[in-house]
């Protein structure tokens, strides 16, 4: 049996290989070459494939498998009718996660309950509880439960979270098997570009946390070693709830971004020993800058 807490991952990790390939409608999902790739069994690969399926992303056919059913470029295009955010969404994604820091939940709740305490529809609260589900901060039961899942909750293990990330992504870019991503350098660029001139100030809290935990999480995938990868995407997922809780300071965020791109350029220029400590005295600050918020 698949785990319910796998497939949201790997449907996220078949997205991102299908855009990266540059994949086209009609394309072969095959189950044994996806689970090869992602170092997992059959069966969350199926099982993601059947919440893609859901989404209109991918199609099955009797006896053949799954194929892309749309070209990679247009994925994004679909998620207005499959569960993309708008700004009401978000504003009940938020309050979902205040109330989560705030003590208002258990550990386990029902889509009824949810439906009466913020006044939407089982539809529409699906979306917003399959892109937390997604974000890895809440898994589904059997039948119509919830449950949330592991995260940091306090000012100390905030903190800690923060030195536990300096260490570990200095250190896996200082690894002999440290390979510069010349794609992912180019769109983190592009993205840590537009947030910072002008996308500061009006992003949400979401897509800001992403365009930089992405930019995080693409350093360390250079390191080639997956433990550390694997250790910053726990991490990362653990403190999602807390970032959401700290009020932006937005005028900051462009000093932010001019030090992720520096850090390219330093890359970029072969003084990766440079990169990685100015990397880890700018995670520092950035905790320092935060951690009393919390």
């Amino acid at each position: 049996m698949a785990r319910n807490s796998l497939s949201p991952r790997i449907s996220t990790d078949i997205i991102e290989f299908v855009k990266s390939n540059a994949m086209r409608k009609g394309d072969h999902l095959p189950l044994q070459m996806l689970a090869d790739n992602f170092r997992v069994s059959r069966a969350p690969i199926m099982s993601a494939l059947q919440k893609l399926e859901e989404r209109g992303i991918v199609r099955a056919e009797p006896n053949r498998g799954y194929f892309l059913a749309v070209n990679c470029e247009a994925i994004d295009d679909l998620e207005p009718e499959n569960g993309k955010a708008t700004k009401g969404d978000d504003a009940i994604y938020l309050r979902i996660a205040d109330d989560r820091l705030s003590g208002s939940f258990a550990e386990r709740f029902s889509e009824n309950e949810l439906m009466r305490i913020y006044g939407v529809p089982r539809t529409r609260l699906l979306k917003i509880l399959h892109r937390i589900a997604d974000e890895g901060w809440i898994e589904r039961l059997p039948g119509n439960g919830w449950s949330f899942k592991q995260t940091l909750m306090s000012r100390k293990s905030y903190e800690e979270g923060y030195v536990f990330r300096a260490v570990i992504e200095q250190q896996a870019m200082l690894l002999p098997t440290f390979q510069s991503d010349a794609d992912g350098f180019r769109r983190a660029r592009e993205t840590q570009t537009e947030l910072g001139n002008g996308g500061y100030e009006h992003w949400s809290r979401a897509e800001i946390f992403k365009a930089n935990n992405d930019f995080h999480e693409m350093l360390v995938a250079c390191s080639g070693n997956e433990f550390f990868l694997d250790a910053i995407k726990r991490i990362n997922r653990l403190r999602r709830l807390l970032e959401y809780q700290i009020t932006i300071d937005r005028s900051r965020l462009p000093k932010q971004t001019a030090e992720h791109l520096h850090i390219l350029d330093l890359l970029e220029s072969d003084r990766r020993s440079e990169a990685a400590a100015f990397l880890y005295t700018h995670i520092m600050g950035a905790s320092r800058i935060k951690t009393p918020q919390v």
